[in-house]
């Protein structure tokens, strides 16, 4: 399955336009039956939010100030739209890679089905991680401000080379296995995607979508490999 953009001359005349091409039948149906949905788009960090909507054959997007409603309307193609976005998927797609300016002719999708959870809620007092924010930022990991409720430290960010930087919530644990309500807190919208900080990795399985950051880790590392012995 992939994205085809529709005609050479569309830049000049709204931007890109790229339509869906060979959506397996479970897709298809799921698009068509609610008109439209929001996409993911993926980065060289994983997947994140975007302003773009896969819009099936039959309906159209309608803008009413801030906000969007889907109506009928045989338009008869399966397509990305910009939605909010200032740019078009394929622009969009150059930009979090940092790659030259052009247009893509095909766009190939790979879709990954997640089961929807349930929201959870819990509120836990914990110190702050402000000892290890210094060093973690030289390495690419800017913490927000740790709040101790829900995620820790929610505006987050991931910033590494001269890529842009990526949006994740923390969650600081002095052991990994200490993660558990947050699995089913963090929902769809936030493309259940999010980061432990913690001391210890010790949770044996985890989803694909959990990253760790074990800062015990550092130390064995430095004086194995970099020859240095960190007290």
């Amino acid at each position: 399955m992939h994205l085809q953009q529709t005609k050479r001359s569309s830049a000049r005349s709204g931007g890109p336009q790229y339509y869906f091409h060979a959506l397996p039948e479970y897709v298809l149906g799921y698009l068509r039956k609610k008109g439209a949905v929001r996409v993911a788009l993926v980065t060289p960090y994983g997947a994140t939010k975007s302003d773009f909507f896969a819009v099936g054959e039959g309906h159209k997007l309608d803008r009413s100030k801030d906000r969007f409603t889907v109506q009928p309307r045989r338009v008869g193609h399966d397509r990305i739209q910009a939605g909010r976005a200032g740019e078009s998927i394929g622009e969009a797609i150059r930009t979090w890679f940092n790659l030259p300016t052009g247009q893509f002719e095909r766009i190939d999708l790979e879709i990954k089905t997640r089961p929807c959870s349930q929201a959870l809620r819990s509120i836990h007092q914990r110190r702050g991680p402000s000892e290890a924010s210094g060093p973690l930022e030289r390495l690419g990991l800017r913490l927000g401000p740790y709040v101790g409720k829900g995620y820790d430290c929610a505006a987050s960010s991931f910033e590494f080379l001269d890529l842009k930087p990526y949006q994740v919530p923390v969650e600081v644990k002095k052991e990994s296995t200490g993660f558990h309500y947050q699995q089913g807190k963090y929902g769809k919208e936030e493309l259940s995607r999010a980061v432990i900080l913690c001391m210890v990795h010790n949770k044996s399985r985890l989803p694909d979508n959990i990253d760790v950051i074990e800062l015990a880790a550092f130390p064995a590392y430095a004086e194995a490999r970099l020859g240095l012995r960190l007290r």
